[in-house]
């Protein structure tokens, strides 16, 4: 008999409305996993400012005051421009004077251009075109230009969504400014910090953040944080050190800030941990990823801290991750990551539900997960009686309405009811199959009427092993679907820092009057340590690139193992209940499941 499994927590997205950020990964990054091979990771770098940075800037237009056009030329990846929803809409910056333009960086949010022209201008009436783009996928775009003027201008031409014109930055770059220079890192620097002992000028402790003391900053594990104590530790100033072991040359520092970060704060060392000495400082922190190079000349030190001395907002401090990198010290390795997986990658694991019409999925491959969903849901899922082979090589996760509400179902495990209105089935391989990296792939054929939410993710497997709470464990929603929305699917990340409404992810949309629920589509997951791509049919939805993922949106958690889970919700904070239109049965279909490594 399979084991009951607790119910793992349900999954909330973006509302709709909010549109989230699409992160750069390149042409190379996508290449890379759809082509199955390892994604490529870029390192640490310092960046030159843009000449346009803080210059004015108007816009054409603006979807509200919170998306000003001066919000693209700030510096800041977390505010952005956009304009109202239409074609023919262009964003300018004046720099001051007449400048030879050498470089654009344009950081397009998911409401990107499809086609576009960047302009140069003496007088911002007359314009020079020194870029054309007609076919642009948005992402991060670096354009090399040529050109002399004082105005620079985006004039969007086509949208490629059915928002707006939209940038995180627009970068402008005079001639001979060669951008980003990687730092220098020493042949044999290593992490000093792992597992090294800290102390801070408080500590909390409460049901907010439990037990989220310094330790936590030097764990190597981006889903624990060391924050103050909101009693006397949300105050300036508030401070972090760790002891090194012994004496070190410190090259770097990397802070992975919570969104309780320093505006003002300075990494200083010491000897004996009571005397310290600034080595660097700024009053301008922008929190997310910090990466600090210690200056060689004054670079020696057993103890290293960070000391914050304004806050960027009404609560404390608080480091996911406080990394020192360098020689010396008494180093504990921290624990390694796996493998990227190599080329080419093999099927490693794979369902094609091969069996009698009536039949139970295979248990050596899927457990039955019966109980209640989450998120104010409607249905119950039973132990197997929703979930079983047609006798066609497919599986059918059947969601029904109760001829009589109020039916009685199996008792379920959390809540002690035994009564229902709808049941459905959820199956998962947690136990039976857990892995980290690969590229994951379903065929599947989705229900599709108002009130129903099948989906296609997966779960860290802490969440059973460890008892460690969502989202901490991370969550990676390959597709969700709405029936509501019946030509549109979902792919969105989980974590501490981005989740429910908050989570990170875009849609992929049919054209208008066709639905997910007409055929059966391909939603497949790349995967490996610098990143994920997303797609449907070999399109793709979402491309996350962990490097700017840290730096922009908060910690990357999915280094561990994962499970699969299929299954077909009723009702529910997002997709609402069941309305006159809805029918039932519902039958959400999955021709196969593979797993390459």
């Amino acid at each position: 008999m399979t084991p009951t499994v607790v119910t793992p927590p349900g999954r909330r997205r973006t509302p709709r409305g909010r549109r989230v950020r699409v992160l750069a990964g390149g042409v190379a990054l996508v290449v890379a996993a759809l082509g199955l091979g390892p994604l490529t990771a870029t390192g640490s770098a310092a960046e030159s400012t843009p000449i346009s940075q803080g210059k004015p800037a108007v816009a054409s237009s603006i979807e509200s005051d919170a998306f000003p056009a001066s919000a693209a030329v700030d510096g800041d990846r977390g505010t952005r421009w956009s304009s109202a929803f239409a074609d023919e809409q262009w964003l300018r910056v004046d720099l001051g004077a007449p400048v030879e333009v050498g470089r654009i960086v344009l950081d397009w949010e998911a409401a990107h251009a499809s086609s576009y022209e960047i302009q140069l201008s003496d007088d911002a009436e007359r314009w020079n075109t020194v870029h054309e783009a007609r076919e642009s996928a948005g992402g991060t775009e670096t354009l090399e230009v040529s050109g002399t003027g004082r105005y620079v201008r985006m004039r969007g031409l086509e949208r490629a969504t059915e928002y707006g014109f939209s940038l995180w930055e627009f970068e402008v770059h005079a001639a001979g400014d060669s951008g980003t220079d990687p730092a220098p890192v020493p042949d044999d620097e290593v992490l000093l910090s792992h597992g090294r002992s800290g102390t801070a000028s408080s500590s909390q402790h409460d049901g907010n953040c439990w037990e989220c003391g310094p330790d936590k900053a030097f764990d190597s594990d981006p889903a624990s944080r060391w924050a103050t104590e909101p009693e006397v530790g949300w105050t300036d100033p508030g401070w972090i050190a760790v002891d090194l072991g012994a004496p070190a040359e410190i090259s770097r520092v990397v802070l992975q800030w919570d969104p309780a970060h320093a505006r003002s704060h300075a990494i200083q060392l010491s000897d004996d941990g009571r005397e310290w000495r600034t080595v660097w400082s700024t009053t301008e922190g922008r929190g997310l990823k910090e990466t600090i190079d210690i200056p060689a000349s004054d670079n020696i030190g057993r103890h290293v801290r960070m000391y914050g001395t304004e806050r960027a907002g009404p609560h404390g401090y608080s480091l996911w991750e406080f990394s020192v990198y360098g020689t010396g010290g008494d180093p504990i390795a921290p624990p390694p990551l796996p493998p990227n997986p190599g080329e080419p990658m093999e099927l490693v694991w794979s369902d094609e539900f091969e069996g009698p019409a009536g039949s139970v999925p295979d248990p050596t491959k899927w457990r039955s997960d019966p109980g209640t969903g989450q998120n104010n849901e409607l249905q119950y899922y039973t132990e197997s009686d929703n979930a079983l082979l047609n006798g066609e090589g497919r599986l059918v996760i059947e969601a029904r309405r109760q001829e009589t509400p109020g039916t009685t179902c199996p008792v379920d495990p959390l809540s002690g009811s035994t009564t229902c209105q709808y049941t459905s089935g959820r199956l998962n391989t947690h136990g039976l199959l857990d892995f980290t990296y690969g590229r994951v792939e379903a065929r599947i054929k989705v229900s599709s009427t108002r009130g129903h939410w099948p989906a296609f993710w997966m779960l860290g497997s802490s969440f059973f092993e460890d008892g460690r709470p969502w989202p901490h464990v991370g969550e990676i929603d390959i597709m969700e679907h709405i029936g509501s929305e019946p030509n549109v699917v979902h792919s969105t990340l989980h974590a501490p820092a981005y989740f429910g409404g908050n989570g990170y992810g875009s849609s992929f949309s049919l054209p208008e009057g066709q639905s997910f629920g007409d055929d059966f589509h391909v939603y497949a997951l790349d995967w490996n340590r610098e990143g994920m791509v997303f797609t449907v049919d070999d399109r793709v939805v979402h491309t996350v690139d962990r490097e700017e993922l840290e730096a922009t949106v908060g910690p990357w958690v999915f280094d561990g193992r994962f499970f699969l889970i299929l299954n077909s919700a009723v009702g529910g904070d997002w997709p609402g209940p069941p309305d006159s239109s809805t029918v039932f049965p519902q039958r959400m279909t999955v021709d196969w499941v593979r797993v390459y490594q």
